[in-house]
């Protein structure tokens, strides 16, 4: 299948992400958005870490304007015709999820992919709100798109060998490297990261340590760049208390169950570095 033309739903960390490596790869893309200040704001952010890319050397001034120049706004995929591919990027939130995903069946040329970026729920439960099951798959990218390789690809229940192939070599030509998955709770990345991250809340909650040693022993004993609780500020702890949900729901299993400190910092607001403090503080962020 010779993909030229995509669609990207969600502006968002994500999405502006995914819209980036999309366009630098010569693919024309249409990225969407529920309002325009929202669309605006998300092709000003690809154009700081497109900068941010030349400034480093990684890529040149005119492939920056050449990639900026394939991205158009929109504010519904009846605005992107003829897209042969899809990847929607919204929050982690099922109902909308299939919202989008039925929008998107209604706009799609004959054939066309359609990809969900979720990082927890069940695709194979997204995949049953479109005419065709078959064409619609998990396309998890790593945080921050335009940096990590891994591209996460998770089949679910009908969707065709035609389709995964279709969005392995996809993933290949945006220079990524792809994992299959099948579709259970948290696939492999966060059914193995998230436990890992709610075991070190459990230890700083017990008070085995404090969270700069338990940073440091993740970091200088098990070689991990960011130590998990300073990682969890990052991706945000009210996502990771969401993806422990999907898991402990999924699996019925107590293993999983959300580390009670991990709740109470998100009712607290205290979210990470998007809120300014989590398990650590961000001044001016």
């Amino acid at each position: 299948m010779d993909i030229k033309r995509v669609c990207v739903v969600g502006g968002g960390t994500m999405g502006n992400g995914i819209a980036h490596v999309f366009a630098l790869k010569d693919f024309e893309v249409t990225l969407v958005e529920a309002k325009k200040e929202l669309a605006d704001k998300a092709l000003a952010v690809i154009a700081r870490n497109l900068d941010r890319q030349v400034a480093k050397g990684a890529v040149t001034a005119a492939g920056r304007d050449a990639a900026l120049a394939r991205i158009k706004p929109a504010l519904s995929p009846k605005e992107a015709p003829g897209f042969q591919f899809a990847v929607e990027a919204v929050s982690e939130r099922m109902e909308l999820k299939k919202s989008v995903f039925r929008e998107l069946d209604a706009a799609a040329a004959p054939g066309a992919i359609l990809a969900t970026n979720t990082s927890s729920l069940a695709v194979t439960e997204i995949a049953a709100s479109v005419k065709d099951p078959s064409r619609v798959i998990g396309m998890h990218f790593m945080n921050p798109v335009p940096v990590m390789k891994l591209v996460e690809l998770i089949r679910g229940l009908q969707t065709s060998d035609e389709t995964y192939q279709a969005a392995r070599e996809l993933s290949i030509a945006l220079g990524k490297t792809p994992a299959s998955a099948k579709d259970f709770p948290g696939f492999i990345s966060n059914r193995v990261l998230m436990p890992m991250i709610n075991e070190a809340i459990f230890c700083l909650m017990e008070g085995v340590s404090t969270k700069e040693d338990i940073d440091a022993v993740m970091k200088l004993g098990m070689a991990h760049p960011m130590g998990p609780l300073q990682l969890a500020d990052y991706i945000g702890l009210d996502v990771c208390l969401a993806i422990m949900e999907v898991l402990h729901q999924g699996f019925c299993d107590s293993k999983y169950r959300p580390c009670p400190l991990l709740r109470q910092m998100v009712q607290a607001g205290r979210l990470g570095v998007k809120s300014g403090s989590g398990f650590y503080d961000y001044p001016g962020k």
